[in-house]
């Protein structure tokens, strides 16, 4: 994660540079080649390498560039087009699962890894050639973006944003675990749960984002996202069952695709000056990146500090998206001001 997000600090200037197909081709090649390398680790530093870094650097090029590229081609419709682009990472936590469950039993780790290496390197063929950058390049000007940090809404969003990946991602880690250890639930069922926290953000992410275009505007969406979120954080202790925890999974997971669809259409609207949106959306997903690289962690370190208890690290999550959702009422409040009836 921390990969695929903040070398949007890198490859964002090289966006706004002209050099799009410079990150964006090498980044879907070096994907491709991690899996492939993959199949071939049989120790864990050797997994750290290809899958861990490897893949995680490779997709890393392409976060940034792609999501600023689409930033550009939109103005009324720009957050149901994120959504809708942002909604292949939740159809490919359906798909891959279900590619490894098959496969793995017919044809081994080695080759069902190397099919989805296949799959990577051609879907990246096939949107490489369809992506086309629309403004002209603009070449001068640091690789950061200081001075966007003197501006209150852009630092106060950031701030947010790093507050709530710190708490929403541990659930996307721990909900299996939660499943098997304390519900007590087959690991082959746990996954299934997982499946559905993922599969419902294709639903999370185009819904609200539609009436975000439509209606709203994205601020007054994500925020009472965000407070959803951290409620249902809250409440995650007191699933007992596991039709609750199915239950829970798809509110969740509902809730949390909202923000995810929502915040990069947010992020891009505090660029008022396109010729640099690549620049300061890399530095906003860099942000992004460090939330969710040590939010899960800290969460780990909880519960095996509390003897295999989640509840602090459950109450810890759910905290950290409450307090990013007061942050981001303030940024809301430093662009619109005390009126909250308006479109923001």
């Amino acid at each position: 994660m921390l990969g695929h997000f903040s070398l949007g600090v890198l490859t964002g200037r090289m966006f706004d540079a002209g050099y799009f197909y410079h990150s964006m081709i090498p980044g879907m090649l070096l994907a491709a080649l991690g899996m492939f390398m993959t199949s071939l680790a049989t120790e864990y530093w050797q997994l750290m390498i290809t899958q861990g870094l490897m893949n995680g650097v490779g997709n890393g090029m392409q976060f940034a560039p792609a999501l600023s590229l689409v930033s550009t081609y939109f103005a009324t419709n720009r957050a149901v087009a994120l959504a809708i682009m942002a909604s292949g990472s939740a159809t490919g936590g359906l798909v891959y699962p279900t590619i490894a469950r098959q496969l793995l039993p017919r044809i081994g780790f080695a080759w069902t890894v190397r099919v989805m290496g296949f799959m990577m390197l051609a879907v990246g063929t096939f949107y490489c050639s369809l992506l086309r950058p629309r403004l002209p390049p603009r070449k001068s000007g640091p690789l950061l973006e200081l001075s966007a940090f003197r501006e209150l809404p852009y630092s106060l969003f950031l701030i947010a944003i790093f507050l709530i990946c710190l708490g929403q991602y541990f659930a996307f880690y721990y909900i299996t675990t939660f499943a098997v250890d304390v519900l007590h639930i087959p690991y082959g069922a746990s996954i299934n749960v997982l499946l559905v926290l993922n599969g419902i953000g294709v639903l999370g992410r185009i819904i609200p984002s539609y009436f975000s275009d439509k209606y709203t505007g994205p601020y007054n969406i994500l925020i009472p996202f965000c407070f959803v979120s951290a409620i249902l954080l809250f409440l995650w202790p007191s699933v007992n069952s596991e039709a609750a925890l199915y239950g829970w999974a798809i509110t969740f997971g509902f809730f949390v695709a909202g923000f995810q669809g929502i915040f990069p259409a947010a992020l891009t609207t505090l660029t008022k000056d396109m010729s640099k949106v690549g620049t300061r959306n890399g530095q906003g997903f860099a942000v992004v990146g460090l939330g969710t690289f040590i939010g899960p962690p800290i969460a780990g370190a909880l519960i095996e500090g509390y003897g295999g208890a989640y509840l602090a690290a459950q109450v810890f999550a759910g905290a950290a998206v409450f307090m990013g959702s007061c942050v981001l009422v303030m940024g809301r409040w430093s662009i619109t001001g005390s009126r909250f009836r308006v479109r923001a």
